[in-house]
């Protein structure tokens, strides 16, 4: 199995040496797409479809490439880049080029393959769209997704018609059937509807399947008649329906190991007319198995459990499997090669039943061949006389005239020629039907294998250069048909004639190889008797045969040529050896064969006499030699209807005694299962030439042994001395290498010197640079932090103008309410002097009552006892008085100093505080100046300050108040001491008394 890897490759070549696939799997190549990047990965394939030739394809991958693939031409080519996967391809559209691709995107795009642009753009979907058929003259399409179908024309790429469904209802499938103008839609309630496509009547619905085998179709398939439609989904019985009587007329039963169907389609046959018999039936393991639907018999398998398909299409003609592995390969398979059994033809309709013995003809007049394939045409024996053939005539049954004129297929030689004779030719259409059916081809197919697995013949190895044809497909086919016929018989390796004879015949039948080689086969050993008994030289019987009979009709033709040295070599054979190809057209040529094969091998001989004497009249113009070869050997103004007419009419006017039939065997087919010995010609002169040929090769093979010997010595001396001058220029080229070497090394050294140098100069350059944005950078910072200070000082600064405007607002409040204070003070001191006056004035209220009471008591005493001694007593009385108001106006005077000290001392006390705190506050102003960092630490200090100085002041309030309640208990002792000196003085008055306050006085 050969693999081709795309790759980035945007054209190339599919295989690089002639596949033969095996029979085991069938694989012709293996397409992968594998990207070079950095990561490689794999590109999936994701769909394929064939063109309507069935050798062209396109595939793309989830990536949008989108590949041609032309098998018969060996090439590939990347169309179209989409750039998002495709989700659906068409390439079987009116115009060859042209192809249409379905994208994630919902759209849908025409693209020409020649040109590679894009043609139209079709909107429409609102999702994926998973199918696209085109109709049989590729002028509308379907698409489909899951929600809606859309017909459009492909002239205008216009939407016609859109298919509206129930949201609960989803569609299946939507598509044509083939060579129909009908369109079926499946939906997923298992309903199938037939459509008129022009007028989108409905034509029928199919009914339900039985509820014994109902299963919700997946997928669908119908033959190329469009008369069988197969059904399948998930389950492993296959419906198949006929759509003519709307009715389900089989059930296949897959095997076991097959669960869910998930793909089908037919496998096309060019002999079944249409009626597919065989089935492809993808399962979900991945595995196709085709099935013929009337024997349900498995023929062979595609695909395994290790590598297994996600898609499979299979070409329009039925010789080529394309499919999707699940690994994203592709896998093309030729069905030739995976069994013999497919192309096989139908069995015959006819069948041939034989007489009673006593209605039986004897062996030696006729013999009668019954076999269980086709039906053999009698043949009589060669070489009766024309009377013997009459009489045999007479006495054979019509029935056995009938059973002659019998052909394949159902059809009848009579009736033919009387069509023929008709209509002047065949229908285009099934004119290859008609001549197998003439020429009775037994198609052996096992035959023909084992003469095309034999090889290119050797005669034929160089025919290209003989025979130099454009077309490389047309060549295979002609080398490899010559190749079977010199492989059957020995002769056509040496008949020179035979591509000229062949050549026509393998272009018209170059897409099956079989039948051309049968048609040759048959032309040959009926039409072509006896032209190999003067082997090598032209057949001289068979041109004497051509000249009798131009003798009789056209004596004067005949003598022209006499006259100028024409022989029938020139103006027979030519004809002949080319079977007319070179003379007439393709459509002239196939209307004469479509005659020659109706009727007696001798109408080919007639038709070159009637061809001469159509042309009589330009011939007997010709006197050269030369124009006489250029006439024979190319085309000329003639009506072929009128030859063939000419024709017949020689073959109704010529004698017996000269008429060809008369020399010239019946038609004779070719034996079924094996071809039949050739041997019609001198043998002893094709061994001769065989053994010449032979002994001249194994020479020239001899001499080219010891020429390629020779060569072999001398190339082994030439490359010898080659190789030692090799060596000598290489030692030379070296040392050269060498010294420009170490000058490049020696040049590097000093270009990396200067390098380094204009790299240290420019990382210096960098460095300064660096140092310079750095300065900069550190400058513009510290400018930062110097604007963010000042800004912060600044912020500060207002701060404390406002503390210090808080502060003098305090003080100024704390002036007035020590003002208020001391007006307070003022006010209580005056409230208490009054009190105290007022206290003063009744305690000496009382005093002096008590004096008063003492006095009238000492008084009554001293009146009572003391009256004698009156001066005494006043003296005494005005010394106490005296004392009394001393002692009053000290203590008054000892009052008032005490209040004036105590208001100086507090007056000193706030004056001695308001100077401690306008200085530290300015002591603080000038450090929050200096140190913004310091304030913090400041305003605590101060703070511990103000506490300590309040705990101070608190403890000197406090010895003020000890010192003041000491002052006031000293005067109150004071007081009560002078009292009771007082009391006491008056108690027991001093003499010394008096004296010492008059004194003092």
């Amino acid at each position: 199995m050969q693999t081709t890897d795309l790759g980035n490759k945007e054209s190339g070549k599919i295989w690089h040496r002639k596949p033969s696939p095996a029979t085991r799997d069938g694989i012709l190549v293996n397409i992968i797409h594998n990207t070079s990047e950095y990561h490689p990965k794999v590109l999936r394939f994701l769909n394929v479809a064939f063109d309507g030739s069935g050798d062209s394809f396109i595939t793309g991958d989830h990536q949008g490439n989108i590949y041609v693939f032309d098998l018969n031409g060996n090439r590939f080519n990347l169309v179209q880049r989409t750039a998002q996967a495709c989700t659906a391809l068409a390439f079987n559209l009116r115009r060859k080029s042209e192809f249409l691709v379905a994208l994630a995107d919902y759209s849908i795009r025409c693209f020409d393959t020649v040109t590679k642009e894009l043609v139209s753009w079709m909107r429409g979907h609102e999702s994926s769209v998973f199918s696209i058929s085109v109709h049989a003259s590729g002028r509308y399409a379907i698409t489909t997704s899951s929600d809606t179908a859309q017909l459009w024309d492909l002239d205008t790429f216009q939407r016609k018609r859109k298919l509206n469904i129930r949201q609960s209802v989803g569609i299946q499938k939507v598509f044509f059937l083939p060579l129909s103008n009908t369109i079926l839609s499946c939906f997923k309630d298992n309903s199938i509807f037939a459509w008129e496509c022009d007028t989108l009547f409905c034509k029928y619905q199919l009914p339900a399947p039985p509820e014994s085998s109902s299963i919700l179709y997946k997928v669908f398939a119908v033959t190329r008649d469009g008369r069988i439609l197969a059904a399948g989904g998930k389950s492993n019985h296959l419906h198949l329906w006929c759509l003519e009587a709307t009715q389900l007329f089989r059930i296949i039963q897959m095997p076991t190991k097959v669960r869910a169907i998930r793909h089908l389609e037919f496998l096309p046959d060019s002999f079944d007319a249409g009626s597919n018999q065989v089935l492809g039936v993808l399962s979900q393991d991945g595995i196709m198995r085709f099935v013929n639907i009337q024997t349900c018999k498995l023929l062979f398998e595609v695909g395994s459990l290790d590598d297994g398909i996600s898609s499979s299409v299979i070409s329009p003609h039925g010789r080529y499997i394309a499919s999707i592995m699940e690994n994203g390969s592709l896998n093309i398979y030729s069905v030739q090669a995976l069994t013999q059994e497919i192309n096989k033809p139908p069995p015959p309709l006819v069948k041939v039943i034989e007489d009673l013995p006593k209605n039986k003809l004897s062996s030696g007049d006729l013999k009668m061949k019954v076999t269980s394939g086709r039906v053999q045409r009698p043949t009589l024996k060669p070489r009766e006389s024309k009377i013997q053939t009459r009489i045999l005539k007479q006495d054979l049954t019509s029935n056995f005239e009938n059973k002659e004129n019998e052909l394949s297929y159902g059809l009848n030689k009579k009736r033919l020629q009387i069509l023929l004779k008709g209509y002047g030719e065949y229908p285009t259409k099934y004119r290859m039907f008609i001549w197998r059916s003439l020429l009775q081809l037994p198609e052996n197919h096992t035959a023909f294998s084992s003469l095309l697995d034999k090889g290119t013949h050797v005669a034929f190895l160089n025919l290209q250069k003989k025979y130099p044809i454009k077309s490389r497909k047309l060549l295979r086919v002609l080398q490899r048909t010559l190749s079977a016929l010199a492989h059957w018989s020995a002769i056509f390796s040496d008949t020179p004639y035979l591509p000229l004879l062949a050549f026509p015949f393998v272009k018209l039948f170059q897409n099956n190889q079989l039948i051309c080689f049968e048609v040759i086969a048959t032309l040959i050993i009926n039409w072509c008797q006896h032209w190999f008994e003067y082997f090598p030289n032209p057949p001289i019987n068979i041109l004497s045969m051509i000249e009798n009979v131009l003798a009789f009709h056209d004596k004067e033709l005949l003598q022209h040529f006499i006259n100028h040295d024409v022989t029938s070599q020139l103006y027979a054979w030519p004809l002949l050896e080319t079977v007319f190809s070179e003379v007439l057209t393709r459509e002239e040529w196939l209307k004469l064969f479509d005659n020659v094969f109706s009727n007696h091998p001798s109408f080919l001989l007639m038709t070159v006499v009637a061809y001469n004497r159509c042309s009589r009249a330009p011939l007997l113009n010709c006197n050269l030699k030369d124009d006489f070869e250029y006439f024979f050997h190319h085309r000329n103004n003639l009506d072929i209807n009128v030859v063939i007419r000419e024709v017949y009419h020689l073959m109704e006017t010529t004698p017996s005694n000269i008429h060809p039939d008369s020399m010239l065997d019946v038609f004779t087919a070719l034996t079924k299962g094996q071809y039949p010995v050739f041997n019609q010609y001198p043998t002893f002169i094709v061994d001769y030439q065989t053994q010449e040929r032979e002994r001249i090769r194994n020479d020239e093979l001899d001499y080219l042994r010891e020429r390629q010997t020779v060569e072999d010595m001398q190339a082994e001396v030439d490359q010898q001395r080659v190789e030692d001058e090799a060596w000598y220029e290489k030692q030379e080229l070296l040392r050269k290498a060498e010294e420009t070497r170490r000058q490049i090394l020696l040049q590097e050294e000093e270009k990396m010197m200067q390098q380094r140098q204009k790299l240290a100069a420019a990382k210096r350059e960098l460095k300064i640079k660096e140092m310079h944005l750095q300065d900069a950078a550190r400058r513009r910072l510290l400018q930062l932090q110097q604007d963010q200070r000042e800004m912060e000082l600044r912020r500060l600064d207002d701060e404390i103008e406002r503390k210090v405007q808080m502060r003098d607002q305090e003080i100024a409040s704390t002036a007035k309410d020590l003002e208020m204070r001391q007006l307070e003070l003022e006010s209580q001191r005056r409230l208490y002097e009054k009190n105290l006056t007022r206290s003063q004035e009744a305690v000496a209220k009382e005093i002096r009552e008590e004096a008063d009471a003492y006095r009238r008591k000492v008084h009554l005493e001293e009146d009572l006892f003391h009256r004698l001694i009156d001066t005494d007593q006043t003296q005494s009385q005005k010394a106490q008085q005296i004392i009394e108001e001393n002692l009053d106006q000290a203590e008054q005077a000892c009052l008032n100093t005490d209040w004036q000290i105590q208001t100086l001392y507090k007056q000193k006390c706030d004056d001695l505080q308001r100077d401690e705190c306008y200085q530290e506050v300015a002591r603080l102003l000038q450090e929050n100046r200096r140190k913004e960092i310091e304030v913090l630490k400041a305003m605590m200090e101060e703070e511990a300050m103000k506490w300590k100085e309040a705990e101070e002041k608190e403890f000197h309030l406090r010895s003020e108040k000890k010192a003041s309640a000491l002052s006031d208990a000293s005067r109150r002792w004071f007081l009560k001491q002078q009292i009771g000196a007082a009391l006491a003085h008056a108690e027991n008055p001093s003499p010394k008394a008096p004296c010492y306050g008059l004194g003092q006085q």
